[in-house]
């Protein structure tokens, strides 16, 4: 599996827009919650995620992030990973580290695991020395992705319409 992770760029326009057309058509929330930014001005997209990184134009109560692409060889985005460089009330809670999301055809080929993997390298070179990693109650591949890249169950959080957010900590 020959994959990595880049920096949103303008060079991977028309491989970033399949991507995201794929997630539109599928018609599941879009994850992490990036990925559903309008890409149509591309450019200024861009240069969104990167200011974001930086904690510049954010809104209020919001933290810097990191947002990266899961490439493969033929420069396909088969991921995203959208890395919270520390946590709010409400990441803490529900939200976590690391969001992270394949595209719909790529699933089941073990790419989600290699995606989180590569993420906790880049969270520990941002500083974070424990990652919150959250799935929803009975998103059992994702459970699974965490549980394999160490996830130590914490207490789970019940959202206020019901939802049961399931959390696990990750020593980096």
């Amino acid at each position: 599996m020959n994959v990595y992770l880049s920096k949103p760029t303008v060079d991977l326009e028309s491989e970033y827009l399949s991507f995201y057309q794929e997630w539109k058509d599928c018609g599941e929330v879009m994850v992490p919650w990036v990925i559903s930014k309008d890409p149509s001005d591309f450019q200024e997209m861009i240069q969104s995620l990167l200011d974001a990184e930086e904690g510049k134009n954010l809104p209020d109560h919001w933290v810097p992030d990191s947002t990266y692409w899961l490439i493969n060889e033929e420069k396909k985005v088969i991921g995203a990973v959208n890395i919270r460089h520390q946590l709010t009330e409400g990441l803490f809670n529900s939200g976590g580290h690391i969001g992270y999301g394949i595209r719909p055809s790529e699933r089941r080929n073990g790419f989600a695991t290699k995606l989180l993997a590569l993420s906790l390298e880049k969270a520990k070179e941002l500083g974070i020395q424990k990652a919150l990693v959250v799935c929803d109650k009975g998103n059992i591949g994702s459970e699974k992705t965490i549980l394999d890249n160490g996830g130590i169950p914490d207490n789970d959080y019940i959202e206020e319409d019901g939802n049961i957010v399931k959390r696990y900590w990750i020593e980096l």
